[in-house]
């Protein structure tokens, strides 16, 4: 036993509540909380969660927050438009505010604020746009190459957040917006933006 535990063993033997102690490891990235519980001093569990600050970082905040999805939603945007293949996907026209919405729709989906849902439309209209289409494998593949590229332009040095952020894109491409190639019709109602966590896909 450490000093501090030994020291903070002692302080909370008189207690019978349930209290959670929290210290930060700043050394991994991203930051990790060790949660020990106690109860009359002792110890009786340890969650590790990411932390910030002292609380839990979601993948949008160490992306660098509406910045970083801004950078990254423009650079991914700058890839797919000189790629001959993804490209055709924008040949007949997109909204001027394309980067703007897609920065809003990724940041939501990473947890950050619900922007995209709020002002936008729901993932009823987002899969909406992507279905009908019929299948378009190649083309997967080469947005999702995109992306990882647009992660390096972006300036995303951090290997595990970019992986996390791949892992995100790739998913959300070869699933979710691939599912329903046969026709938009096809794409049922009251559908939400997913949510994707360090540990992947939150349910």
């Amino acid at each position: 036993m450490t000093a501090f535990q030994e020291q903070l063993g002692s302080k909370l033997e008189s207690t019978r509540t349930l209290v959670d102690v929290i210290a930060i490891d700043k050394v991994s990235w991203p930051p990790r909380c060790h949660r020990y519980r106690y109860r009359s001093g002792h110890r009786l569990a340890l969650i590790q969660d990411h932390c910030h600050h002292g609380g839990v970082q979601t993948v949008f905040e160490a992306a660098g927050g509406k910045d970083g999805m801004l950078r990254l939603a423009d650079a991914w945007h700058r890839r797919v438009m000189a790629d001959d293949v993804v490209g055709h996907a924008f040949s007949h026209g997109f909204h001027p505010r394309h980067v703007e919405r897609l920065a809003d729709y990724w940041a939501e989906a990473l947890g950050g604020p619900s922007t995209y849902s709020e002002c936008y439309g729901s993932e009823t209209t987002v899969v909406k746009m992507h279905s009908g289409n019929g299948e378009h494998d190649e083309m997967d593949r080469r947005a999702i190459a995109c992306f990882d590229q647009a992660l390096v332009d972006a300036g995303f040095a951090d290997v595990r957040l970019r992986q996390v952020l791949h892992d995100y894109f790739a998913w959300a491409t070869s699933t979710t917006m691939a599912r329903y190639h046969r026709s938009a019709d096809d794409v049922p109602d009251g559908l939400r933006i997913p949510r994707w966590s360090w540990d992947g896909l939150q349910v």
